[in-house]
């Protein structure tokens, strides 16, 4: 079995234990834990990246 399977695996029996909801959960206190340990700024930051990113992709498609 591979990591990925295993991984999988481990996925699926969280799901069937849990619930889908449980990973909203998760990752409703994940993003918040981010928000408070980094701040607004740190939001700020990653959306200019993504928007450069998007926009040198743009410029390479010659549009």
């Amino acid at each position: 079995m591979t990591v990925r399977e295993a991984g999988r695996k481990g996925g699926q029996t969280v799901k069937e234990k849990h619930g889908i909801e449980f990973f909203r959960e998760i990752g409703r206190k994940g993003g918040q834990a981010t928000a408070k340990a980094h701040g607004h700024e740190f939001y700020q930051e990653i959306g200019r990246k993504g928007g450069s990113q998007s926009k040198s992709a743009k410029k390479g498609e010659g549009v």
